[in-house]
């Protein structure tokens, strides 16, 4: 079988791989994700980005067996369209990803998958996940994202199944990017963590939050900068990820009564970066909320790190 590409786009980052028969990765590369311009520049970087990937493979774009790719938004694999993208500039509408890569990839045949699926399908097949029969992946970054799988098999639904970051844990509550209020995300994602701390920073409240970012010429609150601030015991970015901590403690165990799984895989940018003691830390904030609270799930680590996204949108055309 001929190598195969892998795109994981995300809020902040575009990851891509180019991998062989036994998903080893061959070759792979990291750019941002662009802040500015629309799909169509999304598109472009992220075409350019898997060209790195490629080129550090020494393999040619022609020669890709497929490529896979694990976007946000709602995702219509059969017309190779993303709508609904809103961590993404100026993606408000339907956009055609799979059509405008094939054209700057030399005619590749290119697969869409929801980002959070396909990364949660790696873990199933090749990570922390082997084994399980039911999952539920929790992919805590830009947005709080969610896979389900049942029985062995992957729940897409109708494309969208798993937006596990817009599960409401307080009606009522604090607006979502989504634009509607109470969700997950609006306290436990990245974006609008950024926006609450940026806010209050601006009334007048200290944190070295932005003075970390500037320092290390980051765009955005990044993952890394969150977690230097929690070491350097910053007592907004404490308190802001605190709040997160038990939104994802509320939401989560919600979806697990609901689902009935047996583990769940936290994964995604922060929930990487701060790690075991975090993993914890959710596992806890999940307990009170348990109905089977005798018989909790396994919470472990996605075991795949930052290239699993990747390497699962690549499944995607094996």
């Amino acid at each position: 079988m001929a190598p195969r590409g892998g795109i994981d786009l995300g809020g902040t980052k575009i990851q891509t791989v180019v991998v062989d028969d036994d998903n080893r990765v061959l070759g792979e590369a990291r750019h941002p994700t662009p802040l500015t311009g629309g799909p169509q520049d999304v598109a472009d970087a992220m075409a350019a980005a898997l060209r790195e990937a490629a080129e550090a493979a020494d393999v040619a774009i022609g020669d890709l067996g497929g490529v896979g790719v694990g976007s946000p938004g709602a995702i219509d694999a059969g017309a190779g369209s993303v709508g609904q993208a809103r961590n993404l500039p100026d993606w408000d509408g339907v956009f055609a990803l799979a059509d405008a890569l094939s054209r700057q990839l030399e005619g590749a045949t290119v697969k869409l998958g929801n980002d959070v699926s396909v990364a949660t399908d790696a873990e199933v097949q090749l990570g922390a996940g082997r084994g399980a029969r039911s999952l539920l992946g929790v992919f805590w970054g830009t947005g709080v994202g969610g896979g389900i799988v049942l029985g062995g098999k992957t729940w897409d639904g109708e494309g969208a199944a798993g937006e596990l970051g817009h599960v409401v844990v307080k009606q009522g509550g604090a607006k979502c990017p989504c634009g509607r209020r109470g969700c997950l995300e609006a306290y436990a994602g990245r974006g609008a963590m950024e926006a609450r701390a940026r806010k209050r920073h601006d009334e007048g409240e200290k944190t070295d939050l932005f003075h970390l970012m500037k320092k290390h010429d980051r765009p955005r609150l990044t993952s890394g900068i969150w977690q230097r601030a929690l070491e350097g015991g910053d007592k907004l970015a404490i308190e802001l990820i605190d709040e997160a901590v038990e939104a994802l403690g509320t939401g989560v165990a919600s979806a697990v009564n609901l689902l009935d799984v047996e583990v769940v895989v936290i994964g995604g940018g922060l929930g990487l970066r701060l790690g075991e003691e975090y993993r914890l830390k959710i596992a806890g904030a999940m307990q009170p909320h348990l109905f089977n609270d005798d018989r909790p799930p396994s919470i472990r680590l996605a075991a795949l790190g930052d290239l699993g996204g990747a390497v699962g949108a690549a499944l995607l055309v094996a």
